[in-house]
């Protein structure tokens, strides 16, 4: 975090925040990604929130032709966002760290102009700026990381996530961090607020899917819990549905493949990525 916090303090002098209070009022009305993923139109079914994740810190980049060619970037978040809309994704995760994940942060609104879902902004948000700063950049929706950040600035940002009319998806990896924040899940406003489980173990980097299986129980309301990382087959899919869980976020697996929207068309079973 000390990296995130000066590239944080860097980005505010660059930009202060009067600025993004224009550029905000300026903007788009967000899209509704709360209803995106948890009002289905088959309540059944799994909602898919598909990730554009070039690099990771564990794996580095994904693929060879992730990584950036000298000054030339060829890399393409918009297709590959819009590969995910055509094969059934229910919203985009984007990663939009540089460092560790070759992000950045203008792939939101490229993936928005070329894809009718709303989008999720990925990073490390640790400033109540950063919410204003996503909300400027096109994002629908922000991911709060439970383990970065405590308790009085987690209520903050619900706070203010539901001001700027964004979903937060409040991600715990712990059930310590889980029984911490089960009291704030829908706080200020039940339509604003998501709860993610991530199944990665943050000190050995392996995943086990049982990690939500095992903790579903302790959450009140698993209509808005998304289950992420380690999902790869349908019947992963099935296996968090019998437990509850109707949501996932879904981002290394796809991105591994040749073409990561015909991967979330064949886990889906839908086939609207073949051609």
């Amino acid at each position: 975090m000390v990296h995130k916090r000066a590239e944080v303090a860097a980005a505010k002098e660059r930009t202060p925040f009067k600025d993004l209070e224009i550029e905000v009022a300026q903007a788009e009305p967000p899209r509704n990604f709360f209803a995106a993923v948890v009002n289905r139109p088959d309540p059944d079914a799994t909602a898919v929130i598909a990730e554009v994740k070039r690099k990771s810190p564990s794996a580095g980049w994904i693929r060879p032709e992730y990584e950036p060619n000298g000054e030339r970037d060829g890399f393409e978040p918009e297709v590959i966002a819009q590969r995910y809309s055509e094969a059934g994704a229910s919203a985009i995760s984007c990663l939009t760290d540089q460092k560790f994940f070759g992000g950045n942060l203008g792939y939101i609104q490229r993936i928005k102009d070329a894809c009718p879902l709303p989008v999720l902004r990925k990073d490390f948000i640790i400033d109540p700026w950063q919410m204003w700063e996503s909300r400027a950049a096109g994002a629908d929706a922000v991911l709060l990381i439970a383990e970065c950040l405590t308790e009085s600035a987690i209520v903050d940002l619900l706070i203010l996530g539901r001001q700027l009319q964004m979903t937060t998806l409040l991600e715990v990896h712990s059930m310590e961090n889980l029984l911490r924040v089960r009291p704030h899940i829908g706080f200020p406003h039940a339509g604003y607020n998501l709860l993610g489980i991530n199944n990665r173990d943050l000190t050995t980097m392996t995943t086990d899917l049982n990690h939500t299986t095992r903790l579903v129980d302790l959450v009140d309301e698993p209509s808005v819990l998304v289950s992420e990382s380690g999902i790869r087959t349908r019947a992963d899919l099935e296996r968090l549905r019998g437990a509850g869980v109707h949501i996932v976020l879904v981002g290394e697996h796809l991105m591994r493949q040749d073409d990561p929207g015909a991967a979330l068309a064949e886990l889906l079973n839908t086939g609207g990525a073949a051609s």
